[in-house]
């Protein structure tokens, strides 16, 4: 059987169907039918990093919810898994790199689209910065742990020498993201696989430790450890939502690669699934292993020690898993840590190129790498982006550095809160067609945006206080709220800007709103 390739050469459009110009998407020249429905979940599991999400956000989450962090998790599953059946409808009909870019130029138009991918990319750069911290972190912890040296784990307090092992991990995951996409999956195949595999080890052994009675701080399991409503407070239960929504944030990269994806209509789609599958599959069973073996107290190993809970698994590695096999954890933290980093560079990349295709930022970002078939300038400006400014604010600014961190889920509730309105709206002509139509295109897209707009609005009000974050304030307003508002308006100047440069696409000439169904016009 002969099998044909169903997107345009680059350059050739898609176009909706009732023939109007202005609704088409365009090709971006990306390597076609590149990764599968496996590869791409990988890709989506990857960026999300969920050894290196559990390791720094076990301990805070169970400081604000107690017994209740495995509810929490679910709650936080929830909205995520409401937005990837937008992410999938939209998809299908719309199956461009752009995502929540140009999904939301064509339902709300280009402004409201253009401060989306904003969102998108702004929190990204935020999000790989951590991840390059992280990742240098665990590398001089891992060779302290090797060699048995205090003095080689201490030099990642050593500003110059962090910073500098910093910049050359940011440097290996963009050359290697600048290979394609290819490069990066048979990459991660192994990653994830590790970090799956030491997750399931580290389970096993702290149940059955925990059966045993062999530290005295165990609990046994309770179903009433998954009752959200057991929270000892409102405030408790949308903090820790906060944080476990952080969690789960990236599994859209699924999507993003959907134009290098065979099957792009549906395979990326299903990948999402099978991804959300996955990370709360492993969360809600290591959330429970670490529970039941450490419990939830603030002294020794229990999860709600303040000076171990922003690095869970650096001190339950060796009482779980023994000294040998404990080392195995560190190793996946940096795997972890090392994989989001290089994978993170997808989403950013291709929104970039997406948005620069259709005119919304410079010409240049739209090059694609002849022989790699990449966005090689976006994601080199991405990767220069990120190592300028964690270094800037390392050396500049811990605390601005922190507070940006905790502005991150502002970002990520604005960004997906608008892409699952945006399907809602996109398909309204849709809802009476159908049970399915009326549920997947807008019930559930709608209610998941709703949740995190609730969110958004909920962060918004507490990080006002100068006492969210580190304890910075700007004039009496916490920094926190600075920053996050602060990054939202950048992108607003940022988008005038490129309306006096670009005014073909701000007038809805280039990329505007169309209908759902699409044919390819050669």
């Amino acid at each position: 059987m002969v099998q044909v390739d169903p997107r345009p050469p680059a350059g050739d459009t898609v176009t909706s169907v009732n023939g109007d110009a202005s609704g088409e998407t365009r090709s971006k020249g990306l390597s076609g039918n590149s990764v599968g429905l496996l590869g791409s979940a990988v890709i989506g599991v990857s960026t999300v990093g969920p050894v290196y999400c559990l390791t720094s956000t076990l301990g805070p989450t169970v400081g604000e919810v107690g017994l209740q962090m495995p509810a929490v998790f679910l709650a936080g599953f929830l909205p995520m898994l409401l937005v990837a059946f937008a992410y999938r409808e939209l998809n299908k009909a719309v199956p461009d790199c752009g995502t929540s870019f140009t999904w939301t130029v064509q339902a709300f138009g280009p402004r409201v689209g253009w401060m989306c991918g904003w969102g998108l990319v702004i929190a990204t750069i935020i999000v790989l910065s951590n991840l390059a911290g992280v990742a240098t972190s665990f590398f001089y912890l891992l060779l302290g742990q090797l060699t048995g040296s205090d003095s080689v784990a201490a030099l990642d307090g050593n500003k110059p020498v962090h910073v500098l092992t910093c910049l050359a991990f940011v440097a290996i995951a963009t050359a290697i993201s600048y290979r394609g996409v290819t490069t990066t999956k048979g990459i991660q195949y192994a990653l994830v696989g590790l970090q799956l595999a030491v997750l399931v080890v580290f389970v096993a052994m702290a149940i059955g430790k925990a059966e045993a009675g062999d530290f005295a701080g165990s609990i046994d399991f309770h179903w009433s450890w998954l009752n959200p409503f057991e929270v000892k407070s409102f405030a408790s239960f949308t903090a820790g939502l906060s944080l476990s929504i952080f969690m789960f944030w990236g599994w859209d990269t699924c999507l993003t690669v959907n134009e290098e994806t065979s099957g792009s209509e549906k395979t990326p789609g299903r990948a999402a699934m099978l991804a959300m599958v996955v990370l709360i599959g492993s969360y809600l069973t290591t959330a429970v292993a670490a529970q039941m073996f450490s419990g939830v107290g603030t002294k020794g190993l229990g999860l709600g020690n303040p000076d171990t809970s922003d690095n869970v698994f650096a001190t339950l590695a060796g009482p779980v898993m023994g000294p040998a096999l404990g080392v195995l954890l560190f190793i996946a933290v940096l795997a972890s840590a090392a994989a989001s980093l290089q994978t993170t560079f997808i989403p950013v990349a291709r929104t970039v190129l997406a948005m620069s295709t259709y005119e919304a930022l410079p010409a240049s970002f739209a090059r694609i790498h002849p022989r790699f078939r990449s966005p090689g300038r976006a994601t080199i400006a991405a990767g220069v982006a990120t190592g300028v400014f964690y270094a800037v604010m390392t050396f500049l600014s811990e605390n601005v550095l922190v507070d940006t961190i905790y502005a991150l889920g502002l970002m990520i509730c604005f960004y997906y809160a608008i892409t699952a309105f945006a399907c809602a709206w996109y398909f309204r002509a849709d809802l009476r067609n159908s049970v399915r139509d009326l549920l997947f295109k807008g019930v559930f897209p709608t209610l998941g945006g709703l949740l995190l707009t609730g969110v958004f609005v909920k962060t918004l009000v507490d990080i006002w206080d100068p006492a969210y974050g580190t304890g910075s304030s700007v004039f009496g307003i916490g920094s926190v709220f600075v920053i996050g508002v602060g990054l939202l308006v950048l992108g607003l100047v940022l988008m005038l800007v490129m309306q006096r440069r670009s005014p073909a696409f701000f007038r809805g000439e280039v990329l505007t709103r169309s209908t759902p169904a699409l044919v390819v016009e050669g």
